[in-house]
């Protein structure tokens, strides 16, 4: 689809819409997706990734809908949530330029509390400022960077403003499904605080397209670094030669690979897993394959641990949280 509009990230998410025919799987978790991101839906990678999948539905043991207790476990502060002493996330949007089919909040993201109110954002303000140990906030959701240009800062200089804090991490995957919205005006306005990292999302090469790397160089000139947590995904990844052109191509991109993530318990994903044993011999072969500036940590977010664990360790950390 060629439109002169193209590159108007607003005209990307005016035309967004479902995919797939599959009412059963679209109620429970819908989908969405831009016409960028249905222009590279020729890639069967992307097409996991974006695509409605009856297989979303089939009940597996040992996962839930919110295995870290988002929504059960009552927050301290609206639309904060804290699992770490040094660190909190806030909530700061619930819509996605795509809605990935392996969300770690899939299904959540609707009921979800978000900070939208100046006294919503003051009360988080001030939750921070009464936690002094707190020096890393990540604005997450959802998107962040689907907000305003003015919303976003808005954030960012009242947190990047305390003292106590060093880092103010912009949780996205829009350099991957909505690159034009990296603008060099919200760049430039990002880099003022010295603060801000960005944390984003490339599961295969595939997504780093000339877009995509023009907008990775954008925070990259501006000194922001960019660093890539992937997610793990059979048929998507889950090869050493998928794991190499990602990681290869990320570096090229000036991107830190920084995490692979093995799959988190979430319900309706099993068809993404990949056992923990293939996770650990990928891990093997990438790192006979790369040079360290290139290799991530390959890890498991595992509930109720302190942590991110190594994989290698993943099976008794595993077995230690099911025991408590």
């Amino acid at each position: 689809m060629a439109t002169r509009d193209w590159n108007n990230w607003k005209w990307q998410l005016r035309h967004a819409q479902r995919i797939g025919d599959l009412d059963d799987v679209e109620a429970r978790y819908p989908s969405f997706i831009t016409p960028y991101g249905k222009s590279l839906l020729q890639y069967r990678a992307i097409r996991l990734q974006s695509l409605p999948d009856r297989r979303e539905l089939i009940p597996e043991p040992e996962t839930s809908a919110d295995p870290f207790h988002e929504t059960t476990v009552s927050a301290k502060c609206y639309g904060v949530k804290q699992r770490f002493p040094d660190r909190v996330l806030l909530m700061v949007n619930n819509h996605c330029a795509m809605n990935c089919r392996h969300c770690t909040r899939k299904g959540l993201l609707a009921d979800a509390e978000v900070i939208r109110t100046e006294d919503q954002l003051a009360q988080a303000i001030e939750y921070i400022r009464k936690h002094p140990r707190i020096r890393d906030v990540l604005l997450s959701g959802g998107d962040p960077l689907l907000l305003d240009d003015s919303h976003i800062l808005t954030f960012v200089n009242r947190i990047a403003a305390l003292p106590q804090i060093d880092v103010v991490r912009l949780c996205t995957r829009v350099l991957s499904t909505l690159p034009m919205r990296i603008t060099n005006i919200l760049v430039r306005k990002l880099a003022v605080s010295r603060k801000v990292w960005v944390n984003t999302q490339f599961n295969c090469a595939e997504e780093l397209t000339p877009d995509a790397v023009s907008a990775c160089s954008k925070f990259a000139d501006a000194g922001i670094p960019v660093s890539c947590q992937t997610v793990l995904l059979k048929g998507v990844n889950d090869s050493v030669a998928k794991l190499f052109a990602l990681c290869s191509a990320l570096q090229r991109a000036r991107v830190r690979p920084y995490y692979v993530f093995v799959c988190d318990p979430i319900t309706g994903i099993s068809h993404f897993r990949v056992p923990l044993d293939k996770a650990k011999r990928l891990e093997q072969q990438l790192a006979e394959r790369i040079g360290g500036l290139a290799l991530p940590r390959f890890v498991a977010d595992i509930p109720g641990s302190k942590r991110k664990i190594p994989i290698q360790l993943a099976d008794n950390f595993a077995a230690r949280s099911s025991d408590e």
